[in-house]
């Protein structure tokens, strides 16, 4: 039984954020995977929908003449997944996005709904912080651009107020182009199950010097949020590629990430996983451009 108090139907972004500031303790809904759930378990029972799913605007993905990619916070996982662009320019998001949950969840959610939930648990979050994704909000005042790693405030928290809309995710050319990138999820299951750690690694390697020129870090549930392993990152920029380059980043994320003790995992389990799978993601990102162990 869903207790909605009222729901109201945007065809356009401006219909919709007309809604939410007349409405300001009005809820937002795409696909209802998230919001649904909280309703039927009575967390957010009697409150009002604007529903933004029939809003075009917001669905796709396409790329801007600067090269910028652009990803409607409508689109549903299954569409980035399959688009072309992002498997040709950013087939790391398309892998992370493709293990939310199941094929009918992937169906309905949308990135933006992923982003907005605020889960450090987010399988999408990862991997928009080490392609320092940009976020575009609108409401009656106008709109604003904010970094990603901005916008998660902590455990289920971001930067939206009231009247406030996600609509475009934008990953900066120079944020993409040279780098290749891979995301390892950690769960108890093999499928249809959340996070117990995850990590995304982005990188950039000089082959003709066989060393790594840029990497990116960033783990899900190894912090309150999302974490950027910044320290890492510049300890091991211009390392050779090789064994020694693997060991290192096991050793230094577990000095850097902050991992919970809980009934999914202890905190020495996620730190030792933590290694592991970024040195994993690290090897398969430098070998999908071409470098091996040396």
């Amino acid at each position: 039984m869903y207790d909605i108090e009222n729901y109201y139907q945007a065809s356009t972004i401006e219909e919709a954020v007309k809604l939410l500031k007349e409405h300001p303790h009005a809820r937002v809904i795409s696909g209802g995977s998230d919001v649904l759930i909280k309703i039927r378990e009575g967390k957010m029972a009697g409150t009002s929908l604007v529903s933004i799913r029939d809003i075009r605007e917001i669905q796709g993905v396409w790329m801007a003449e600067n090269r910028d990619i652009w990803i409607g916070a409508g689109t549903t996982f299954s569409h980035v997944t399959a688009d072309p662009l992002i498997t040709r320019h950013l087939s790391v998001l398309g892998e992370a996005v493709d293990q939310v949950g199941g094929p009918q969840v992937r169906n309905i959610g949308t990135i933006g709904g992923n982003v907005c939930n605020g889960a450090v648990s987010a399988d999408s979050a990862p991997t928009l912080f080490s392609l320092n994704a940009m976020l575009l909000i609108r409401n009656d005042q106008g709109e604003r651009l904010v970094p990603i790693q901005e916008f998660y405030l902590g455990p289920g928290k971001v930067d939206l107020h009231p009247g406030d809309l996600l609509t475009h995710i934008v990953i900066p050319a120079c944020e993409y182009e040279g780098y290749k990138g891979h995301y390892i999820k950690y769960s108890m299951r093999n499928a249809m199950d959340i996070a117990t750690l995850s990590c995304s690694v982005v990188s950039a390697v000089d082959l003709d010097t066989y060393t790594l020129k840029d990497v990116r870090i960033t783990f899900g549930v190894a912090a309150p949020v999302p974490l950027r392993c910044r320290e890492t990152e510049q300890a091991l920029k211009g390392m050779k590629i090789g064994e020694e380059l693997y060991t290192n980043v096991k050793e230094l994320v577990r000095k850097e990430i902050n991992p919970r003790n809980s009934w999914r995992a202890s905190r020495a389990f996620r730190l030792q996983i933590g290694g592991e799978i970024a040195a994993r993601a690290l090897e398969e990102s430098i070998r999908l451009q071409g470098g091996d162990r040396a």
